[in-house]
């Protein structure tokens, strides 16, 4: 990735930007295959041989094969995109967002219903940093 941004500071979030876009294309190409039936048995089937048809990293390929959802994003992953590959798996988006935040379906819908996470220490991972220093 292109060099540090402001932005890379936000705990727990990947901004999926343009250098993101670029590493993670193969990433997401594969991933919007799924939404053909034709494309989820071939990759049900082999899935293995599947992927060899997308030129992604290993670390990607892993991040796939193992469900690793979080890291998916980290590696150039599109939230839209690599919902495909967890509907596949059977995890609807709410379920996956509950995946991703640790938190389970039931916490994490509550919170949203309740307006969301507090922005209050938040805002950026140094102010972690200065809460435990």
């Amino acid at each position: 990735m292109a060099g540090e941004k402001d932005y890379e500071d936000i705990p727990g979030t990947f901004v999926f930007d343009a250098d993101r876009a670029r590493e993670g294309y193969h990433l997401n190409q594969f991933c919007i295959t799924l939404r053909q039936q034709k494309n989820r048995d071939a990759y049900k089937a082999d899935r293995e041989t599947y992927l060899d048809d997308f030129p992604m990293s290993a670390d990607q390929r892993a991040a796939v094969l193992n469900q690793e959802w979080n890291r998916l994003l980290e590696l150039g992953g599109n939230i839209y995109y690599t919902s495909k590959l967890a509907a596949f798996h059977g995890i609807n988006f709410q379920d996956l967002a509950g995946i991703m935040t640790g938190m389970g379906r039931d916490a994490y819908r509550k919170m949203m219903i309740n307006g969301g996470r507090s922005i209050e220490g938040n805002r950026y991972q140094s102010e972690w940093d200065k809460k435990n220093g």
